[in-house]
């Protein structure tokens, strides 16, 4: 659906009720709700996140979407929000959606690619989207029709649900200097980007956000990643490691997801389907925006002499490996599996597309204007 067509009908329908809702205040409704919002059902929804409620940035688009949501519906439509782990499991969060366990998720689909791996589209591959462009293609590219045909095999419709923006490389207890020095290390890192690193000699280890501090200052992993320095300061993993890598290549842009079980949307009245378009299309802007404005006030503190973190760039004979393996990967993948080459066709030329322009206007700006 793109992304014009759908805010003009939800904004037909926000109009709708702010309209019902002034003629009401006029006399015609005593209690001042619109006629059309208050002879429609008094629905309560559960949504269940993927993230911890420390997490303000990313767990916290899930309570902006409910929160518009309820305006829009003057308080008849209810998502109740709950944070990974307090009605479902983390990374079992489709599976309860698909249920209907829960009407709602807040999840990233790259956490579900053991059921299929073409659901890793919906977030990001490795070397693949910026924010921007991962938007560009869901919206306006055919990206979201494409990750809907993947989720219809689960009973869920799909929604983009925020962004954090490319993402850093992440925190090692050692100093890295080559690509050798990945070899056997134990890693936190979910997704392609996790297969990828796996075929480079690591050991992967997929571990919950709520989990990842203690694992590693235990040792029981080597490094991890997470998301950026707003996040990863909040978290403390600069107390257990020091060194600080980047770029997150596996996560240039990964895009969160709102899934909603298909037949409980089918069930909704077409205003309230309505207000749940337009509000997690305002989380997924919000977010990005959150973290853009968040994340350069926190690298500075990060860096604060006292807190002794390394900043380092990841080094070039391992970036170059990431890429050819993560090529690799995804060719071997489209090979084994028809609803992956359909969507990696589509978007690989979108990508290729895309790139041609950044690579013109957006390239000659940054290298001239972005100083370390």
């Amino acid at each position: 659906m793109k992304r014009r067509n759908f805010l003009l009908k939800a904004g037909t329908g926000a109009a709708a009720l702010g309209v019902t809702t002034a003629c009401g205040s006029a006399g015609s409704q005593s209690s001042g709700e619109s006629a059309a919002v208050q002879t429609s059902p008094r629905i309560t929804w559960r949504l269940a996140s993927s993230f911890p409620r420390s997490l303000d940035t990313i767990f916290g688009g899930a309570e902006i979407m409910s929160q518009r949501v309820s305006q829009l519906t003057e308080g008849r439509f209810t998502i109740r929000v709950h944070s990974g782990g307090e009605i479902v499991p983390p990374f079992s969060v489709l599976d309860a959606v698909e249920t209907g366990s829960v009407s709602m998720g807040h999840t990233a689909g790259y956490y579900y690619t053991g059921k299929n791996p073409a659901l890793a589209f919906d977030t990001t591959i490795p070397f693949g989207l910026t924010a921007r462009q991962q938007n560009a293609w869901l919206y306006e590219g055919g990206g979201l029709d494409l990750t809907r045909k993947l989720y219809a095999d689960f009973n869920i419709i799909n929604f983009p649900g925020g962004n954090t923006g490319a993402q850093m490389g992440g925190w090692f207890r050692k100093e890295m200097n080559s690509l050798a020095d990945f070899k056997g290390l134990k890693m936190r890192i979910p997704g392609q980007g996790g297969e990828v690193m796996s075929r480079m000699g690591v050991t992967v280890q997929v571990i919950s956000g709520g989990d990842i501090y203690l694992a590693l200052e235990r040792g029981t992993i080597d490094a991890t990643e997470w998301v950026g320095p707003y996040d990863d300061e909040k978290l403390g993993f600069y107390k257990v490691a020091k060194y600080y890598y980047y770029p997150g290549w596996w996560e240039p842009g990964p895009n969160l997801s709102f899934l909603i079980n298909r037949g409980e949307w089918d069930k909704l009245p077409v205003l309230y389907q309505q207000a749940i378009t337009v509000a997690t299309y305002e989380a997924n802007m919000q977010m990005l925006a959150l973290y853009d404005a968040k994340n350069p006030p926190a690298l500075a503190r990060l860096l604060e002499p006292d807190k002794g973190v390394q900043l380092r760039a990841f080094p070039d004979d391992f970036m170059a490996e990431a890429s050819k393996t993560a090529e690799e990967l995804t060719e071997s993948l489209a090979a084994a599996n028809a609803s992956y080459r359909e969507t990696l066709d589509a978007w690989k030329k979108f990508r290729a597309d895309s790139y041609r322009w950044f690579a013109t206007a957006e390239m000659a700006y940054a290298k001239f204007a972005y100083k370390p």
